[in-house]
């Protein structure tokens, strides 16, 4: 039997995995002289290293503050791929948004299990 670690059995730890894939081919053709090119490659990577890190976490606060960075991540690599079609550096960023919508559900889903609501300061406070 397969040893593996906790966050590879995450469905959205996965999906981030497929999601840096993709923008590994779409940054190798898209010119890299480009602000956007370097920060979508810092954020797509930034997406699975902070689910796997929340994943390790023991404090149900403590996972829920990954995850959010996750998900800030992946709602950066959506503004990236709508700079690079602005651009006009790629044709379509339909495959990666929707990759990243699958990826933000999913990561919302696992902050909202992990987080706590206080109604005496009508903020929804993640407990952080």
């Amino acid at each position: 039997m397969k040893k593996c670690f906790g966050h590879e059995k995450l469905d959205v730890y996965r999906e981030s995995i497929r999601f840096i894939a993709w923008v590994d081919e779409l940054l190798a053709e898209a010119p890299n002289r480009l602000a956007v090119h370097d920060q979508l490659d810092k954020a797509s990577t930034a997406i699975p290293l902070n689910i796997a890190i929340g994943r390790g976490k023991f404090n149900p606060s403590d996972r829920a503050h990954f995850f959010v960075i996750a998900h800030d991540a992946a709602l950066e690599c959506a503004a990236c791929l709508d700079v690079l079609r602005a651009k006009h550096r790629i044709k379509s960023a339909e495959e990666g948004k929707s990759c990243i919508a699958d990826i933000v559900s999913l990561l919302e889903n696992l902050i909202n299990k992990r987080t706590t609501y206080r109604s005496d300061n009508d903020v929804g406070a993640f407990g952080l």
